[in-house]
């Protein structure tokens, strides 16, 4: 198998290296100068155990690795807003021995939010989801940074369609022989609506900053009771804190490095690289469900819309506080 990371930024560019050291064929697509930077040095991938330089093939698109390979599994890490524009581009490319690449090789979504696997059906016929649990960052051309060990982190895999089955246990070994624990399951989008509860989170630290996130415990407690209200009200069932805690265990855990800061989670970096944030996805997920089901959901809309609002205008993570945030809260809450 050859592994092609679409989108090798911090989970990507984290996943693609570590395939890459244990010996799995990799090919990486990126673009802009985290693209230049890949091709002329190579992916720096900053670990606990060490810092080592990787070359390994990069390209801007799926033009430049001419025709496909069957043996090709495309492993998609951008954000979800650009998930439906990526996956029509690739679908469409041709495969070595006759094909498409929607029509006959799959397509495993590493990403935040629970769209993209439905979207990804759109357009490829064999679809895995993978729950990412796996602190990186990426802010800096050709580097990315995996904070955790023993192991990098924990890819939990699910054939989102029954036709993936096959391809979700070699992926699976493959993982495991690469600093990840990539368990198979049957129930994967519970474990992705999991994830979700706690990706809500990412839209408040984009706002506050990581150090302004002690003073909006509050606000974290009524963007996630939101986020549980919602889901038990559309009957969508979710993983709990204590089974990803029991999958966890001691496998994975931040560890300091030296001359290394740690970032905040990736809404942070998004804002931080000047790029999209994927908050639509994310609480706004939420948002859409509790008007679908009833439920109100003010404070995951405020954090959508003011996350937004830092985007469109350039501003960086923390421009806000609690405080601010409270107080638009409350000027939200008599109109519901």
């Amino acid at each position: 198998m050859r592994y092609v990371i679409v989108g090798a930024g911090a989970v990507g560019g984290a996943i693609g290296g570590r395939l890459a050291q244990s010996g799995r064929e990799v090919a990486l697509v990126a673009r802009g100068a985290h693209l230049d930077a890949l091709r002329t040095d190579g992916l720096s991938l900053v670990t606990p155990q060490g810092t080592e330089r990787l070359r390994i093939p990069a390209y801007a698109h799926h033009e430049d690795l001419g025709p496909l390979r069957r043996d090709d599994v495309l492993i998609l890490a951008v954000k979800s807003q650009d998930t439906e524009a990526v996956l029509r581009d690739w679908s469409a490319a041709a495969v070595a021995g006759g094909g498409t690449a929607g029509e006959v090789l799959p397509v495993v979504c590493a990403q935040n939010g629970v769209a993209n696997e439905g979207t990804a059906l759109r357009w490829f016929a064999e679809v895995v989801g993978m729950c990412v649990w796996l602190p990186a960052t990426h802010l800096q051309p050709g580097t990315v940074v995996a904070h955790c060990a023993p192991l990098s982190g924990i890819l939990t895999l699910g054939g989102f369609t029954s036709t993936a089955d096959g391809v979700t246990g070699q992926l699976a070994e493959d993982l495991d022989a690469s600093r990840f624990h990539a368990p198979v399951v049957p129930d994967v989008m519970r474990w992705k609506y999991g994830k979700l509860l706690n990706n809500l989170g990412n839209a408040l630290e984009a706002l506050v900053g990581r150090d302004g996130m002690p003073d909006a415990a509050d606000l974290w407690q009524r963007t996630r009771g939101e986020g549980v209200a919602v889901l038990d009200a559309a009957g969508i069932p979710y993983s709990t804190e204590e089974e990803r805690q029991a999958v966890q265990g001691d496998r994975m855990g931040v560890v300091p490095m030296p001359d290394v800061v740690r970032a905040g989670g990736s809404t942070w970096q998004s804002l931080t690289r000047g790029g999209g944030v994927e908050v639509d996805f994310l609480n706004g997920e939420i948002a859409m469900l509790g008007r679908l089901h009833g439920v109100p959901t003010p404070t995951n809309d405020l954090l959508r819309r003011e996350v937004a609002r830092l985007a469109a205008e350039g501003l960086p993570p923390g421009s806000t506080d609690a405080a601010e945030l409270r107080s638009l809260l409350a000027e939200a809450e008599p109109n519901l």
